[in-house]
């Protein structure tokens, strides 16, 4: 891979902590990014598909003329290692409310040949220019306080083969959705934690992209077990959250034909729904 010429790209206003630093990309030229993806964001082996969409969606926002994604959505064709990769853009769109951008990310096989491995197009805006009328009938999830849920430092090892992420995230799982982890699924489908980053850095649209894929699969709720590999994934962002933990609800209705749907809801600490999302996922049976 080609040597970067220019220096990284963190585009925040947060300041730096471990997911800036990972999520850094650097420019090359116009349109095409390096980054070096981090070992720290990966479950079984393979990059999580949240950090993924963030590290996508940072060279989106310095690509495109509008810092914000409103809604993007990816497609994962192949599993991403740590290492190396490349992303490039293209802007189908730029206009003067939303921008639109087409990116993907690349690594090499063991032979040196590119392998596209998420495909991802996007809406961007300015969040901060949006009117503040909020006409919902959604309410916050019903989580127990944080000091009432449990943690990965709570108990036995959540995900039994690996998962370097857990060591990243402040993430408390209410104990009505942790049957899994006590060989006694609920068999509903649902997942509600509190989330953030364990290096205390608050929360911002880019974190929205992470937090909405990065709970345990409903799936084990559900009474199944193992890797459970994103098909597709689209995020809406509805706002800039405020300051302080988020709260994450997914659940799922129907399972069929070994996939499954996953809807996502993000509230901050203002109760404010942030972010919302739906993935479909392939799950093991049997």
């Amino acid at each position: 891979m080609p040597e970067a010429a220019s220096a990284p790209v963190t585009r925040t206003a947060t300041g730096a902590g471990e997911f800036d630093r990972d999520t850094a990309v650097t420019r090359r030229e116009p349109g095409v990014y390096d980054i070096d993806l981090s070992a720290g964001w990966t479950i079984f082996g393979a990059v999580n598909g949240g950090y993924l969409l963030a590290v996508l969606g940072r060279a989106l926002a310095d690509a495109l003329p509008h810092p914000d994604p409103f809604t993007i959505s990816a497609h994962y064709l192949t599993a991403s290692r740590p290492g190396p990769a490349v992303v490039r853009i293209e802007t189908v769109r730029a206009g003067r409310t939303l921008s639109t951008g087409q990116a993907s990310l690349f690594q090499y096989d063991e032979a040196g040949h590119e392998v596209e491995r998420i495909r991802v197009l996007a809406s961007y805006g300015d969040l901060g220019s949006l009117p503040d009328d909020v006409r919902t009938t959604a309410t916050p999830p019903a989580i127990p306080p944080m000091d009432q849920c449990f943690g990965p430092e709570d108990g036995p090892v959540l995900l039994e083969g690996g998962s370097a992420i857990i060591d990243r995230l402040l993430l408390k799982l209410d104990p009505a959705t942790l049957g899994w982890a006590l060989g006694a699924p609920s068999g509903r489908g649902e997942m509600r934690a509190w989330f953030g980053l364990a290096d205390g850095r608050d929360p911002d649209p880019l974190a929205l992209l992470l937090a909405v894929d990065a709970l345990p699969p409903t799936a084990f709720e559900i009474g199944l077990s193992g890797w459970v590999p994103t098909v597709e994934l689209t995020v809406h962002v509805r706002h800039r959250p405020a300051p302080g933990p988020l709260r994450v609800a997914i659940t799922t209705r129907n399972l069929a034909g070994g996939f499954l749907e996953e809807d996502a809801e993000v509230w901050d600490s203002t109760d404010r729904l942030v972010a919302q999302s739906r993935q479909l996922a392939r799950v093991r049976l049997g």
